[in-house]
């Protein structure tokens, strides 16, 4: 660590519910970090009110001295930062329970960022997410952007194409099942090494090992042990022995297409839209809470909602549940456990500074780490992280089971990271014809002007136009 005490950590999308994880996060690693300041940014200022509000009651609860505001222009929060964490929802969390139900509406699964709905969170998000890589470039030229902006892998590849700002995509996904395996083979995480390949939200594991000894088939020949990978019921455990590869959950919206869809429709909604639900009573209860002074009670509040929304994830596409079911929510610390949104975030940077060097899987360029695709390409693999260096490990080809997938994944990245640049109509419809979740020409007209609104006489898309 080089000693600095006066970091400055910017967060774009700071009226998102998991900020004040985030601000958890940054505060408990403050010395870490070197961090003294955070700011927050968000078009809506009632909703960041709540989330600066709550993260200072968070400060005040757990002890610190991070100073935390909220800033009313996104340059005045990028200006000057270390660190510039981005994690933003065009449209917000009402235009996810409308993408998902529009895909199930037209025999899709519904989910943020795979098939339809992925298609259109990511067009919509694309020409943002350059626009503010750009301004970091401009007014934090040294700092580290940090992307949380789902869909990651897309989005992270689309600014590192088209900016020049130093940038690493992050996501909990596969430290989440690498701290499950070590827990259903009951050694400690430490003594866990797992050989991870893949894409954001399309990563498998393929070798697992103890203390250096190779233990995969202890996993691939125990239903049980299989089984408790997964919050839910996601896999038929016989696919992946004969895969030899344990898919991350996303991969369910692959390998399970009409399961889902099934659940979703049976259930009668989508997870966006619980999510809204919840969110919206959320906001309610903390602002009445935190209004009255009631800062540890609005601490609590959120605690309890981290607990529900944690513990019903994929219920509701796995086996047609509810995040208002009964018995759904964890018990525990949501802000203390091992791993979670704020924790890899809060690994990275650590790493950044000097002060934490680490193995963390992030998505990054490829440079040679997976021999089957082109150097600039990104994606989610184990890297080692020092200060202000990010270096990918080299590993083997990817297995034929899963390669095909994976290159089509990244040509669909590429066509739509193009047709956004391009304002393409017809771009955007071929990027849904590669997109191995979707994969047919005559739907896709239709469901890009449910998602996206209609297409002028020309071809071109009326939401949004080319990046200069």
């Amino acid at each position: 660590m080089n000693g600095r005490t006066d970091r400055k950590i910017a967060l774009v999308g700071g009226g998102s519910v998991r900020s004040p994880l985030v601000v958890f996060g940054v505060n408990d690693a403050a010395q870490a970090l070197g961090a003294s300041e955070m700011v927050l940014y968000d078009p809506d200022p009632a909703r960041l009110q709540v989330m600066v509000d709550l993260g200072q009651a968070i400060v005040r609860r757990f002890g610190g001295e991070l100073r935390l505001r909220g800033a009313t222009s996104i340059e005045d929060t990028i200006e000057g930062a270390d660190f510039v964490l981005n994690s933003i929802r065009i449209g917000g969390i009402a235009g996810r329970a409308a993408d998902e139900r529009v895909a199930i509406e037209h025999g899709y699964p519904g989910q943020e960022t795979t098939g339809p709905a992925g298609v259109a969170m990511g067009l919509r998000t694309i020409p943002i997410a350059i626009e503010q890589a750009r301004l970091v470039e401009k007014l934090a030229p040294d700092a580290w952007l940090v992307n949380f902006t789902n869909p990651a892998g897309l989005i992270t590849q689309a600014v590192n194409d088209h900016s020049k700002v130093r940038m690493v995509g992050i996501c909990d996904t596969p430290t989440e099942l690498f701290h499950n395996i070590a827990r259903a083979l009951g050694e400690p995480f430490g003594d866990v090494e797992c050989d991870y390949v893949g894409l954001n939200h399309l990563g498998w594991v393929r070798s697992v090992r103890v203390r250096g000894v190779e233990v995969i088939d202890t996993l691939l020949d125990d239903d049980a042990l299989l089984r408790s990978l997964y919050l839910a019921p996601l896999f038929d455990t016989a696919m992946i022995r004969t895969l030899r590869l344990i898919p991350t959950e996303y991969l369910f919206f692959y390998y399970e297409r009409r399961r889902a869809l099934a659940n979703q429709r049976r259930q009668g909604g989508s997870r966006g839209a619980e999510i809204s639900k919840l969110n919206d009573e959320l906001f309610a209860t903390l602002r009445s809470r935190l209004a009255a002074g009631q800062g540890d009670e609005a601490v609590d509040i959120y605690a309890a909602y981290l607990n529900q929304r944690s513990g019903s994830y994929m219920k509701l596409e796995a086996e047609g549940g509810s995040a208002f079911d009964h018995g759904v929510s964890l018990e525990g610390d949501p802000f203390r456990v091992a791993t979670g949104y704020h924790r890899i975030a809060i690994d990275v940077m650590s790493a950044l500074t000097g002060a934490k060097p680490a193995p963390i899987v992030v998505n990054t360029r490829n440079r040679g780490a997976v021999p089957d695709l082109p150097d600039a390409d990104v994606v989610e693999t184990l890297c080692d992280i020092s200060l202000d260096r990010i270096e990918p490990r080299k590993l083997a080809p990817l297995p034929d089971a899963v390669a095909g997938l994976v290159r089509s994944v990244k040509a669909y990245e590429r066509a739509a990271i193009a047709s956004v640049l391009e304002g393409s109509r017809l771009g955007e419809r071929k990027a849904m014809l590669i997109h191995p979740a979707i994969g047919e020409w005559g739907p896709t007209g239709e469901l890009l002007d449910a998602l996206l609104g209609h297409a002028n006489e020309d071809g071109e898309c009326l939401c949004h136009g080319p990046v200069r």
